[in-house]
């Protein structure tokens, strides 16, 4: 598999002088995702994104659950890595596809998840996992949880060019992170593993983005039961509306001593 990183020689300006040194990229890279499904091994191949190297098993696995493909861990009988960039899902004989829905054009790149879908109709997922979760947090421990996610962001300190998707339990505590070139591939590998582990429906976590929250973050949170989503960034106009539908929590621009809530405001007591 390509390393997540790529050393390089570049040069940097400083005070008037342009310096030869070394930098750290983040490696991005396609991955196909494809499924063999039915009693005669048909085979489909779903997307191509653009991602960094890493837990692409995961990725598939999410990335299938998230747009609802699949709907359960065991409806997979083999994640088979093909080569460095692809990965093949297989599913079991029984597993139904609609396979005219599975003609939309799945393409994503690094900065959008959605962009290749023929509709806005195709967007919209409906998730058997929606749960009501009657848990609080309380304002100083939201504030807690950018740091404690940038001390583990261990490919961002290197490069200072990924995103990230960590995940919470109810005292502060990491459970896991995940970390890509695009947000969503970050949060599809969080959910994939959470999936492979049998770990769903996350209503009882606290979902943290290290950026903003996009219509389609939302979504795919809400496809793993997540009801309380923070983010660093800015909310989009509609994972703002998404989230007040789903019931899901949801505060952005957290900062050390400030942030807004959108959504669910009774989850945060003062």
């Amino acid at each position: 598999m390509s390393s997540p990183t790529l050393h390089t020689s570049i040069h940097k300006y400083r005070d008037g002088q342009l310096r030869a040194a070394d930098d750290v990229l983040a490696v991005e890279e396609p991955l196909g995702i494809a499924v063999l499904y039915g009693p005669d091994r048909k085979r489909k191949n779903l997307a191509v994104t653009m991602r960094t190297p890493g837990h692409d098993e995961e990725l598939a696995l999410g990335f299938l659950f998230t747009e609802g493909i699949i709907r359960r861990a065991d409806e997979v009988v083999e994640l088979r890595r093909d080569d460095d960039n692809r990965v093949t899902v297989i599913l079991r004989e029984e597993v139904l596809l609609d396979v005219q829905s599975l003609d939309r054009n799945f393409y994503t790149t690094s900065s959008c998840g959605i962009c290749g879908k023929a509709s806005i109709e195709a967007i919209q997922v409906t998730s058997e996992l929606r749960t009501h979760a009657e848990w609080h947090i309380s304002p100083a421990l939201l504030h807690l949880l950018p740091d404690r996610l940038r001390q583990q962001q261990s490919l961002f300190e290197h490069t200072g060019g990924l995103h990230a998707s960590a995940l919470f339990d109810q005292s502060g505590q990491l459970l896991s992170i995940r970390e890509d070139v695009g947000r969503h591939n970050a949060l599809d590998k969080l959910i994939g593993s959470a999936l492979r582990s049998n770990q769903l429906p996350l209503s009882q976590y606290l979902l943290l983005l290290s950026g903003r929250a996009s219509f389609e973050l939302i979504q795919k949170a809400g496809m793993a039961g997540i009801t309380f989503i923070a983010a660093v960034g800015a909310p989009s106009s509609l994972a703002v509306q998404l989230a007040e539908e789903l019931g899901i929590t949801l505060v952005g621009f957290l900062r050390e001593n400030s942030f807004n809530v959108y959504t669910g405001r009774e989850r945060i007591y003062l």
